[in-house]
């Protein structure tokens, strides 16, 4: 009879003990978070670059003095083409500041017309072009990625639209200083090819302005077509 009784009771209790059992697992928390690959993932819409700037078409009575270099950031939102994503178009939105040391003064009349003026043999302490833009980047890119890596050969090539919303001319020396910022000669819509290389961390970067400096300027009854190539390194975040 006692028998009979135990194996009643084990019989009963099976079914409670089961469910709680269940009822454990199913509110049990893992030990660790399983690691899921982001097949939709984008690269580089983050950047930030440091360049020397270089003064190219310059007549001859013009060279370029002390140091020349700016810098950019901004974002771009990548758009992978292929299902690989590692072909895509990049659109972005920036900012840049560049400063350019060399021997070309600009003055200004009483009339209020401006002069371009050669300070080849003149002694002064300072000539320096200060320009702040705004730039739209527009690139089409190649890389080696993959959704497990974040390092990886890219090429991007492209073109960099902007507008330069602040600029000042600024000559100094024993005597004097100028400063001016209103100068309609200045060609303030900019364009300018660029191309990227590089691997993970470190990637060159190249510009090169297809619009003038300035327009219609002369110096020496000579056309003032001077024109900007950056190089520098570039790095991406995200």
């Amino acid at each position: 009879m006692r028998i009979n009784l135990i194996i009643l009771s084990l019989i009963l209790l099976f079914p409670a003990v089961s469910f709680a059992q269940e009822d454990e697992r199913q509110y049990k928390i893992p030990d660790s978070v399983p690691f899921t690959i982001d097949s939709l993932y984008r690269e580089d819409q983050f950047y930030v670059g440091f360049s020397f700037n270089l003064i190219t078409n310059k007549p001859e009575a013009i060279s370029q003095e002390s140091f020349s270099g700016g810098i950019n950031l901004g974002v771009i939102r990548d758009m992978p083409l292929n299902e690989r994503r590692n072909v895509a178009l990049g659109l972005g939105f920036g900012w840049g500041i560049d400063s350019y040391g060399q021997n070309l003064r600009i003055t200004k009349s009483a009339s209020g017309v401006t002069e371009f003026q050669s300070l080849q043999g003149i002694d002064y302490e300072t000539n320096r072009y200060t320009t702040q833009q705004f730039e739209m980047p527009l690139e089409f890119r190649w890389r080696t990625s993959t959704a497990e890596s974040y390092k990886f050969w890219r090429i991007y090539s492209g073109v960099r639209l902007g507008y330069i919303y602040n600029f000042r001319s600024n000559y100094k020396d024993d005597a004097e200083q100028s400063l001016i910022n209103d100068l309609s000669e200045l060609n303030k819509f900019r364009a300018g090819a660029t191309f990227t290389f590089g691997y993970n961390t470190f990637n060159f970067h190249f510009y090169y302005s297809l619009i003038p400096f300035f327009k219609d300027a002369s110096l020496q009854n000579e056309s003032l077509d001077v024109s900007t190539l950056k190089i520098g390194l570039t790095f991406y975040i995200l």
